[in-house]
């Protein structure tokens, strides 16, 4: 009997997480001629958790995101609408050995945009690997000192799915879509 008790290890309190939720108005800004201002109503969750034990002293971040935002073309009072969701988490994170370390974070989700009438006009869905480099000023474990290394961002797998908004400039779309 006493060989099928089996122990369970205690849960790591995470470093930080939450919630956040903005709603905002845009000053009102020159979009290639165009007098443009943007609404937006965002919500999100984060978790800044230690992984691994003490065998690997990084911390992983995760990020989920929603959101819409209402650009509204001012000389027309036309309406161009980005609905979109984000999904991201910390992959891999890989000791560089210099005082450096690489976060490969994989990311996921979407834009739906939708014009004036409401007829879904552009969608952008998907996901993207990208990396980049931690300068983590000998605190392993402590990401209040980190500072990312100027230049090191870079994709490491392009976006997949459709790519609607590709090639396209979003004060054209801004003027198409609200007139």
């Amino acid at each position: 009997m006493a060989g099928l008790l089996v122990s369970t290890p205690a849960t790591a309190k995470p470093l930080d997480k939450g919630h956040f939720h903005d709603v905002f108005t845009s000053d009102v800004y020159d979009c290639a001629g165009i007098p443009a201002q943007d609404e937006g109503d965002v919500s999100g969750n984060f978790l800044f958790n230690q992984r691994g034990g003490s065998r690997h002293p990084f911390p992983y971040y995760r990020e989920s995101v929603h959101g819409t935002v209402v650009s509204t073309n001012l000389d027309t009072g036309g309406t161009y609408t980005n609905v979109f969701t984000g999904n991201s988490k910390d992959q891999t994170i890989v000791d560089n050995g210099d005082g450096t370390i690489t976060i490969t974070v994989f990311a996921s989700g979407g834009s739906r945009y939708y014009d004036q009438d409401g007829t879904l006009v552009l969608k952008d869905p998907g996901e993207v690997r990208f990396a980049f480099d931690v300068d983590y000023n000998g605190t392993p474990g402590n990401p209040e000192d980190d500072v990312e290394v100027p230049d090191s961002f870079r994709i490491v797998r392009d976006s997949t799915g459709r790519n609607d908004l590709e090639g396209r400039d979003f004060c054209e779309d801004l003027a198409e879509f609200t007139t």
